[in-house]
């Protein structure tokens, strides 16, 4: 016969073994549960008024170089003018997105899905600003966050092009 002990024994460890692994996936749904508050929030601010608003006049500045850009807009340094008011909340905005990229707390499928083509857009129209202040301050790594984000979106597209590619049948182009 088995004695009480051991059965109360292998019961208990049986206990700490069930909670332990009850505890892992709790953990594990909160994480989840953390990650989709944090997206949701993300898209909630691209997709308000206030945000599209500040990205579609960034979109719509029309200058060639920083020099320009001064001359039609005033400095970009100017906190109280709409456009550069426009251009930091569009920079800070994706500046944030790059860092959450980089610290693995978003994939870049998921940023490419929510917020696609607008990371190159709108990287494009603002790099001459971003390099040009970066030499004027001093600041190296301003928005460097942003720029490692684009770059990772181009490496994205870069890749699917390339599968795209390995899958087609022989002797069937790709259109442009």
């Amino acid at each position: 016969m088995v004695e009480i002990t051991v059965i109360s024994t292998v019961i208990a460890a049986t206990s700490v073994v069930i909670g332990v692994i009850y505890y892992i996936i709790s953990l594990r749904y909160q994480k989840r549960v953390r990650n989709t508050d944090l997206i949701l929030r993300l898209y909630s601010t691209f997709g308000s008024e206030e945000f599209q608003k500040a990205a579609l006049k960034v979109g719509r500045l029309d200058y060639r170089d920083y020099d320009d850009f001064i001359n039609k807009y005033g400095p970009i340094t100017s906190s109280e003018e709409p456009v550069q008011m426009a251009f930091t909340k569009v920079m800070f905005f994706y500046e944030g997105v790059g860092i959450l990229l980089q610290r693995k707390l978003i994939d870049i499928d998921l940023v490419a899905q929510l917020f696609g083509p607008t990371i190159k857009w709108q990287w494009e129209k603002i790099r001459p600003l971003i390099e040009s202040l970066r030499k004027q301050l001093n600041a190296p790594n301003m928005s460097k966050s942003f720029e490692n984000l684009y770059y990772e979106m181009r490496k994205r597209e870069e890749k699917l092009q390339q599968s795209m590619r390995q899958a087609q049948p022989q002797g069937v182009e790709m259109p442009a």
